[in-house]
């Protein structure tokens, strides 16, 4: 074994406070990147090492998310699986195969297998539409959670999913709503995924779940149940979507558009 500090056997580490954009290169001799921003990161960049010895790892973490995270290897390396998206509390390990000029993954990359995310939850809703954006690319699954979400007047909630903008066309399927004395009310989709409600009011208070996945290339389908307590309502709907371009967000809104969000909370889950 060569024991050799420059080329990374013997291992040190480096503590960073990024900001978002940060661009970070590993020295000569260290191995492990520990990462403490004090919030989400939109953005950042980190450069695998000069000269790293054959079987040299890299390691790094990050106490909070960092949403498009680029990965480069140095001059003439290459960086197999490179990660694209870090988790709070996530960590990654790659190993150098001096061979190849490549470095490996030994470890889960975060967009490259199954890593389910949790969005920041919009606890103080107002307004006329609630907006999660910068959704990775690599996404294939999201969900839409709704407790106890209220609005200012009677129109059906509408969920819609984008690529660039929310999506106002396209929708193809169906909704409907039952009560518990089986009466039903219900309409194709066309402008969004619209939920339900019989007989709502402006004190109506919607919880449940909305699930999309990506079927193929930029094809959603979407499906879920959603309850309105006052009415004894559940909301169906079941649908699809073609995109123009790739999933990276989406809007809880009102079929009318002008009713405000005034109670409840929202959130996503992505994988």
């Amino acid at each position: 074994m060569i024991i050799d500090g420059t080329n990374g056997l013997i291992q040190q580490y480096d503590y960073q406070t990024p900001t978002t954009g940060f661009s970070y290169t590993f020295a000569a001799g260290t191995t492990v990147l520990v990462m403490v921003p004090a919030g989400t990161l939109a953005t950042g960049t980190i450069t695998m090492p000069a000269a790293p010895a054959d079987g040299m790892t890299i390691r790094f973490s990050s106490s909070q998310q960092i949403t498009a995270l680029t990965l480069n290897g140095n001059t003439g390396q290459t960086v197999n699986g490179g990660v694209t998206f870090l988790p709070a509390k996530g960590a990654v390990t790659y190993v150098y195969r001096l061979a190849s000029t490549a470095w490996w993954p030994i470890s889960i990359v975060p967009g490259t297998g199954s890593q389910l995310v949790q969005g920041t939850a919009n606890t103080s809703l107002s307004g006329t539409s609630i907006d999660f954006t910068g959704i990775p690319s690599w996404v294939k699954r999201v969900a839409v959670m709704l407790n106890g979400v209220s609005t200012s007047g009677t129109s059906l909630l509408r969920i819609q999913l984008g690529s660039g903008s929310a999506n106002t066309t396209g929708y193809l399927g169906a909704q409907t709503g039952v009560t518990a004395g089986q009466t039903t009310s219900g309409s194709n989709l066309s402008a969004g995924f619209d939920i339900q409600s019989y007989s709502p009011t402006a004190a109506s208070l919607y919880s449940g779940a909305v699930t999309f996945r990506l079927t193929n290339g930029n094809n959603w389908t979407g499906t879920g149940i959603v309850g309105q307590q006052a009415n004894a309502t559940a909301g169906v709907v079941a649908g699809y979507i073609s995109l123009p371009g790739v999933l990276d967000r989406v809007r809880i809104t009102t079929v009318n558009g002008t009713d405000t969000f005034d109670a409840g909370s929202i959130n996503i889950l992505y994988e």
